[in-house]
């Protein structure tokens, strides 16, 4: 059984589609993952990762090779889309044109058989829950792309369904745009209750509104947490490098005492992580994760690290500087533009890099 407070429960989720020939493509890879009740969950990933792939599953126009799908302690696999108490929300909104705001949010209650009283106060309650009272008359041929949005969001929302899935519904939005609406998504979740599986490519939706989520790389997924969590912590170097910008080096441990091992840099200069939960001999060789913004220059001589100003780039609230370091790999530090002066590093100057104690840690892979 399921837990009681799972809303969507996929169970050694595989899905095979099979291609010219002989060929198969193995799209979702024995994908096991509980999805909490009233839940902001993402799934993260690159294209043909599989996340589209799971969220057609659950939606029902797809069914699993292998595996189950339950919705709240019940396989709904191999139900059809119209049974099942879930709602998508897809890139292409697919409003009709020619119907206003309010007719639009009516359809699927029209087509469910509803009372008209009952449609009229839910269009009503929807309209206001997303703040489009005054356009609901307008046509969705007249209103901007941000305004679209929110209609497909309360036509999904007013059958009430368990759960909502959401297909990269914000990439067609300025980036203006995509930011308010997604502090406006995560506000519309935590007022209905509602489960919602969001699905996208991008690193920084995903930190920005998920209580948890589940990075997903060639049909299996990689790890699930919080965002910070994830970032902080991640399982390996593909999740490193996926969320955020990422700093990777090469060392060999020299010691390891109370659970800290000192590693000594092919780039030069040692740094103390955590010690792999595993253990490592002396000697073993690891690869340790520094986060851009848990480093500092300093002048030439002092630091952890030893490297060479390739380029500066200013990005308003704060300054990337990327340096090369004694062995040929690339390190960027990150520093606020208030303890930064633009031209305090050029490129072809030394600098020392301080890491902040506690913030390396080393991979497991």
């Amino acid at each position: 059984m399921a837990s009681a407070a799972s809303a969507i429960d996929a169970r050694g989720v595989s899905k095979v589609f099979k291609g010219a020939g002989q060929d198969e493509v193995r799209a979702l890879d024995n994908v096991s993952v509980a999805i909490r009740e009233n839940e902001f969950f993402t799934l993260l990933g690159p294209s043909g990762c599989g996340k589209t792939t799971l969220l057609r599953l659950i939606a029902g126009f797809d069914f699993p090779t292998e595996g189950e799908i339950l919705l709240h302690g019940e396989n709904i696999a191999l139900l059809p889309p119209y049974k099942r108490p879930v709602n998508t929300v897809f890139q292409n909104y697919a409003l009709f044109p020619h119907m206003t705001v309010g007719q639009n949010i009516a359809f699927g209650l029209e087509m469910l058989g509803k009372p008209r009283d009952e449609i009229n106060a839910r269009v009503t309650e929807m309209l206001k829950l997303v703040r489009m009272e005054d356009l609901r008359d307008r046509r969705t041929s007249q209103i901007s792309g941000g305004q679209q949005q929110r209609v497909a969001l309360a036509r999904a929302l007013a059958p009430r369904p368990k759960v909502l899935l959401l297909d990269e519904p914000l990439s067609a939005l300025d980036y203006k745009l995509r930011k308010d609406m997604q502090i406006e998504l995560k506000r519309l979740q935590h007022d209905t209750g509602i489960t919602f599986i969001f699905v996208t490519h991008d690193q920084e939706e995903a930190l920005t509104m998920s209580d948890r989520i589940a990075v997903m790389s060639k049909g299996k997924i990689l790890q699930v947490g919080a965002p910070h969590d994830i970032y902080v912590r991640p399982a390996d170097r593909f999740v490193a490098n996926f969320i955020g910008e990422t700093n990777f080096l090469v060392g060999r441990i020299a010691s390891e005492k109370a659970g800290k091992a000192k590693v000594e840099l092919a780039a030069g200069g040692t740094l103390s992580a955590d010690a792999p939960d595993r253990g490592a001999p002396r000697g073993s060789e690891v690869t340790i994760v520094v986060r851009p913004e848990n480093a500092t220059l300093v002048p030439s001589g002092k630091g952890d690290i030893a490297g060479v100003v390739e380029n500066v780039v200013y990005f308003g609230t704060d300054t990337h500087v990327h340096l090369k370091l004694a062995d040929g790999s690339q390190f960027i530090v990150r520093q606020q533009n208030a303890t930064l002066a633009s031209d305090d590093y050029k490129p072809g100057q030394k600098a020392g890099i301080a890491v902040a104690p506690g913030t390396p840690r080393i991979l497991k892979d």
